[in-house]
């Protein structure tokens, strides 16, 4: 589920909107949550590892979308053009640190190790709902401008690092050849994510 500041869930991969296999498209608002390990057990069912220690993103979404992943194929999966574009989940538990899910349509073990290294994706609007004003999830803070108290633009999240006990900021200062700066997304540093506005405020400095 999602977290408070310093706390925020992810997937931490940005929306992806390219065509998908067949001629189908992903949603507009698809983001990329996982990746199929292969096959569990004899029937059919498939084993994703996800992209966040909270999976509950697979779990919210009965309908998952496929893309070719552009690392070597394992043995024996499907050719890339063969892909499914989309998988009917008619049932997903947790399962140690992976998800395992039947699916429609894949009835033995050979059909799930055929998606072996597939891309799973799923809709931000099948995300669950945010509780509290103060969560987030990671895929909303990216792409966020970050000014400090005194408005000096200190630039815009490329993304975050979960580093245990709470999350870090990575921002892409405005200037040419600049350094990303690591900003501790805490309360203590946090002041305001004005995800209308599409700003985070921050108690920081540019020479941190």
């Amino acid at each position: 589920m999602p977290g408070g500041v310093g706390t925020v869930s992810h997937p931490p991969v940005a929306p992806f909107s390219a065509p998908g296999p067949e001629g189908l498209g992903l949603p507009a608002d698809a983001v990329e949550v996982g990746r199929i390990i292969g096959p569990w057990g004899v029937k059919g069912e498939i084993r994703v590892k996800p992209f966040s220690a909270d999976a509950e993103v697979l779990f919210s979404s009965t309908h998952w979308f496929l893309q070719a992943n552009d690392q070597p194929r394992p043995p024996g999966a499907r050719p890339l053009q063969a892909l499914p574009a989309t998988l009917q989940v008619l049932r997903a538990r947790g399962q140690g640190d992976s998800v395992v899910a039947s699916v429609e349509g894949l009835v033995d073990r050979d059909q799930a190790q055929a998606l072996a290294g597939a891309r799973v994706f799923v809709s931000r609007a099948s995300f669950p709902a945010i509780r509290d004003e103060d969560e987030f999830y990671w895929v909303d803070l990216i792409g966020l401008s970050v000014v400090n108290r005194a408005g000096l633009a200190l630039g815009c999240v490329i993304g975050l690092i979960e580093t245990g006990p709470h999350c870090v900021l990575r921002v892409l200062p405005p200037q040419d050849g600049a350094e990303e700066c690591l900003i501790p997304f805490v309360a203590a540093y946090v002041d305001q994510v004005d995800k209308v506005g599409r700003v985070i405020t921050v108690d920081w400095e540019a020479d941190y």
